[in-house]
């Protein structure tokens, strides 16, 4: 049996402690996601990378890393990427005399700027980047915004999948996000818990048409932390519902189900109470997820949360609260690139990658 290592984790600094050395060990951690205070320039990233992987190959390096104001690494060459709402806004600038035109240009663009994204993340070491977000551009939401496309989930599906090319033509895989949308709400899900209360027939009509359109191409989805009271008392990342009955049964979704961080009290409120850190990841886990984040503990009271977590999900496994995994754990082995990456001097001097910064907004 193989065993499923379910959580991604985070580190403090630059580079790892004899500490972080010990939870990356862990035959439950499958990997780290990285963010702005792991970063000071390209070489050191490369050494963290370097070092990750020299204590298991299979660690899944993963980073939030989707253009505009969500991009953590911006300096030493990195390029700063446009946000999605920039891609849907080529989308109706035809050129004179060429209906349609528009179109053409914005699904170029958004191939060459999932194409920049992986190729220069992959140089430096890093297996996989949570994006495309599919969310629908409401105007209600202001953590959302213009991380989305557009409002048409056909305008989203055909810039993500374009987006997708790219970043498979690096040798990155995708994450869809936030099933089954997150942009009919207003609250923010980092401080408070949204409710959504349109009918099931709604959301599949409009918000989650990307998730069905894409299937095939999809290599993960992350649900959202918003309850849809009409479909499910539970907010999305924790309702079987969603989960196993729509996403898996309904919309024949294959991949990786990745839980968004589960370290804020808003993602972890069910049925009028908070869960604990270990509670959150378990029932998760147990609604249908194949992995949990669980991001910002490393650097509070030396991580030992983490360790309790760890601790927690042992326990739970041989007291049979919840059960490994295989075919979570071949899953996951799946977001890690199997093609080499290009050095970054290489990358830089290729013709393929500079035609791709030309073709960006």
């Amino acid at each position: 049996m193989t065993l499923h290592a379910p959580l991604i984790l985070d580190i403090e600094g630059h580079r790892l402690s004899d500490v972080d050395r010990s939870r990356l060990a862990h035959p439950l951690v499958g990997g780290m996601i990285l963010f702005g205070r792991n970063w000071h320039n390209r070489a050191q990233l490369s050494d963290l990378c370097a070092d990750i992987k020299s204590i298991r190959p299979d660690l899944l390096i993963a980073v939030d890393h989707e253009g505009g104001r969500v991009q953590r690494f911006r300096s030493d060459g990195f390029t700063h990427l446009p946000p999605m709402r920039a891609l849907g806004e080529l989308w109706g600038q035809d050129d004179k005399g060429q209906p349609g035109s528009g179109v053409l240009k914005a699904c170029e663009a958004a191939t060459s700027a999932g194409f920049v994204l992986a190729s220069e993340l992959r140089a430096c070491g890093v297996d996989f980047s949570f994006t495309p977000v599919l969310d629908l551009d409401h105007g209600e939401s202001g953590v959302i915004g213009d991380r989305a496309f557009a409002r048409d989930p056909r305008m989203v599906s055909l810039l993500a999948r374009s987006l997708m090319q790219g970043l498979l033509q690096a040798g990155m895989g995708n994450c869809g996000k936030h099933f089954p949308g997150h942009g009919a709400v207003k609250a923010d899900s980092h401080v408070a818990l949204p409710v959504d209360k349109r009918s099931l027939k709604a959301i599949l009509a409009d918000d989650a048409q990307p998730y069905r359109w894409l299937g095939s191409v999809l290599t993960a989805v992350m649900p959202a932390h918003v309850i849809y009271s009409k479909v499910d008392s539970r907010p999305a990342g924790f309702s079987s519902r969603w989960l196993q009955d729509i996403l898996r049964g309904q919309l024949g979704f294959q991949g990786v189900v990745c839980t968004d961080d589960l370290s804020m009290a808003a993602a972890r409120q069910l049925d009028g109470r908070t869960l604990s850190y270990t509670e959150a990841i378990l029932t998760a886990l147990q609604a249908g997820c194949d992995l949990a984040l669980l991001c910002n503990r490393s650097a509070h009271e030396g991580g030992i949360e983490l360790d309790e977590v760890l601790d927690g999900l042992a326990e739970a496994a041989v007291k049979g609260h919840w059960t490994p995994s295989d075919i979570s754990e071949e899953r996951r082995l799946r977001l890690l690139p199997t093609s080499p990456a290009r050095p970054w001097d290489e990358l830089v001097r290729s013709a393929d990658y500079m035609q791709a910064l030309d073709r960006l907004p």
